[in-house]
Parts: C-alpha cells; structure tokens; sequence
C-alpha cells in the first residue's frame, strides 16, 4: 500500500536516552545509584562520620574478603547450584594456615617465626586445603548427583566443626607480620605508589575503551558517538582518581609513625605525615576480578558455566562434561575461600573460631544483589563485587548508627528477599534479558 495516501511515514530508529547511548547497563546504574543512596543515607545519620576517608577506608578492607567469595559465588550460581559452606570452608583454611605458620612449620621443618619462608607457604597449604575441599564437594554433586543444597549444608556444619578441632577452640595468633600485610591496615602502598597504580589503572581502562572502539569498527558494528566516550572516558578517570585520592586523604595516626619511627631507632622529623593509601588487599580484589572476569567472558570454561547454567540438557547434549566441570567450580570456589581466609585473618591479625560465620548469607545476598539470577545463566563479576560493598555500607552504616547486630541481620536478610523480587520483576519486564 502506498505509505503517502495512507499518511503515515516509515518508522525511523528509536531514538536513545542519554544512558542508552553511553550504553550503560541499566541494572548496574541502578545499583551504583542504591549504593550512593546507602552512602548518603548513612552519612546523614552519623553526621558527616559515613563518607569520611576514615570510614571509607575501613569500608574497602571489610568488603575485599566477600567480595572474593562474591565472584566465585556467581559461577556457582549461573550453574544452577548454590555453596551454603564458604564461611565455614574460609574457618578450616584459616585454621590451617594459621596452624601452619605458628605450629607446624616451626615443628617439622624447624622454621623459626618470622622466617621469610613461613607465609608463602602457609598460603599454599591453604589454597591446597580449599581446593581439596573444594573439589570433593563437587565431586559429590557432580557424580554422585547429590543436591548442592544438601552437600554444602552439610559442609557448614562439618567444616566449622573441623576448624575447632584443628585449633582445639584455641585463637591462633598473632600471625606472621607478612601475612598480615594482606589484611588491610598493616599493608598498604601510601601516597606516591598509589598514584602511581591508579594511573596506571586509568591508562589501562583508557586503552580497553579505545581497543573495543576499534574491534567495532574493524568488524563494521555500530559505536558510540565520541562525546559518549569522552563521557565514559570520564566517569572512568573521577572513579579511579577520585577512590585514590580518597584513600590517600587517610593519614595514619601521629603516635602510631612515631613508634614505627621508634622501632627504626629513628626520631620522626616534626610535622611529619603519611598517608595510608590502597590497601594490598583491595589490590588483591582487583587482579582476582579482572581474572574471574576474563575467565567469565574469554574463556571456554567460562562458555561452558553459561552455557550449563542456561540449559543443562542442552550443554550435555552439545558435548559439555558438565559433571567434571561441577567439580572445577567448586575447586574454584573452595581456592576463593582460602584467599578470603588470608584477607579475613590476616585483617583480625589472628585465627578465631567465629571468623567467617554468617559470609554465606553475605556472599549469597552480594552475588544476588549483584544480578545473578537463582535461576541460572545470568551474572555478573562486578555486579556481585558492587553487591558485596552494599551489604558491607549496610552493615557498617547501621553499625554506626548503634543498631543491634540482630536487627543488622534481619536488614540483610529483607534486603536479600528484595533483590531477588526486583530481579524476577526486572526480568519479566525485560522478557528474562
């Protein structure tokens, strides 16, 4: 039919809102936006204490340890499975390793404490205990076809048990100070350095957001206007520089430079300050989230875990040991564990028997939160690191405000419920994106 005696012209491209054409994910600016919204809330109620470089930092390092167990999280959950036993798991590698470096070690190969060699290889016999542990388990439920639920229940309350025997229900401390370097407060770039890395973190995000620019054109797909990019490439630059110099504006406190000073058998010159800087932890975070990320989307295993979690018939059907790579999961899974262990008790500077009680809601609710879908196939690495530090600046924020740690943890369990309600929500609106 002729469009001109009809009246109506062919329909031309929908037109983009602002955030469509930066195209941004509308899930993770929703996110960033409840986080902000937390933030400011909680800066209201303490009077200005919330948003504090103090605070900030203190934040950061309480997140970094489930935030390590988020990203590992996710791959259980896009594979339709689900591991109640991190906390305990991140119990008995805590136990092990402190063991290791305060006992064992200095027992049988007559190492005495401090030795340079203790750390690294109280780290590598926990990365060997959480990935033994690991892979029983999903050997459990990859080829004995047990529930997932049910083995990893049963694990929390083993591996928990096994944690108290290993230490006689002992804390086990203080660490090795390397160790503890991994922990937060007693390890740390300062000033220079951590500009230094933030810029080269900057130049590295620049040159990602270039050369995807460029794959796109070189394979003819459409890309963003440059204003757009230049916007990205902003909103990039103030989030990188901006968390630097936040951290950087936290100085440590006078009397304690004066006895490192002391210990040096130096006097400090007056006037003298130092400022904290990134944390190796959050460094640690970082590297494992760019990994996990590239594992996620560069990878074959990490087609395979999507694939399995979008239709498992379907990915046995095409090929897919989908019970070998259970198993690799929960290995996975279980390492995660044992690196949270070092960052959680190398951060309390000591093993005690209720270190990680409660992480697997906390783990759960942060991968959940960060857009991974119970259902499977669906998630996020920064999406579940994102969901880790909101439930920590919930869990801080009410602690400053003075609210009792039962209420704190019917909060964190109604916002748990709420996520997954605006996910179902969220995915019928957008017909299961």
């Amino acid at each position: 039919m002729d469009q001109s005696k009809t009246g109506t012209a062919p329909a031309g491209p929908a037109r983009k809102n602002f955030f469509q054409t930066l195209e941004i994910d509308m899930r993770l600016l929703g996110m960033v936006g409840a986080f902000i919204l937390v933030c400011l809330v909680f800066n209201v109620l303490t009077d200005g204490r919330f948003l504090t470089p103090r605070n900030i930092f203190n934040l950061t390092i309480q997140t970094v340890s489930v935030a390590i167990m988020a990203t590992g999280m996710v791959f259980i959950i896009v594979t339709r499975h689900i591991d109640l036993s991190v906390g305990a798991l991140l119990a008995t590698c805590s136990a092990v390793m402190a063991m290791t470096q305060t006992s064992w070690l200095p027992d049988a190969l007559g190492l005495g404490l401090g030795h340079p060699l203790i750390p690294w290889l109280s780290i590598i016999v926990g990365l060997l205990t959480g990935i033994a542990i690991g892979a029983f388990q999903g050997w459990l439920v990859g080829y004995l076809a047990i529930p997932a639920f049910i083995v990893t229940l049963g694990g929390l309350l083993v591996w928990r048990n096994v944690a108290w025997y290993i230490t006689s229900g002992k804390t086990i401390g203080p660490l090795d100070e390397t160790f503890q370097k991994f922990g937060g407060i007693n390890g740390t770039l300062g000033n220079t350095a951590s500009w230094v890395v933030g810029i080269i973190a900057l130049l590295a995000a620049l040159y990602g957001l270039f050369n995807a620019r460029r794959n796109k054109v070189k394979h003819g797909f459409p890309v963003k206007p440059m204003w757009a990019e230049g916007v990205v490439a902003a909103i990039m630059a103030i989030a990188i520089l901006g968390f630097v110099a936040i951290l950087n504006a936290y100085e440590i406190p006078t009397r304690r430079l004066e006895r490192i000073f002391e210990l040096r058998g130096e006097t400090m010159p007056e006037g003298f300050t130092q400022s904290y800087g990134i944390p190796y932890s959050v460094l640690l975070l970082i590297a494992l989230a760019i990994g996990m990320t590239i594992l996620a989307r560069r990878t074959r295993f990490g087609r395979y875990i999507f694939a399995t979690g979008g239709n498992p018939d379907a990915a046995e059907l095409s090929g897919i040991n989908t019970r070998w790579l259970t198993v690799k999961i929960f290995a996975l899974m279980g390492a995660l564990c044992a690196i949270s262990a070092v960052v959680a008790s190398a951060r309390l500077t000591n093993h005690s028997n209720d270190i990680g009680t409660l992480d697997e809601l906390r783990v759960i609710a942060a991968a959940v939160i960060g857009g991974t879908a119970l259902a499977g196939g669906v998630g996020t690495i920064h999406g579940a690191i994102l969901g880790a530090l909101i439930m920590q600046s919930l869990q801080s924020g009410m602690a400053m405000v003075g609210v009792d740690a039962p209420l704190q943890n019917i909060v964190v369990g109604g916002v748990l419920v709420l996520a997954v309600l605006i996910d179902i929500i969220y995915r019928k609106r957008t017909g299961g994106a």
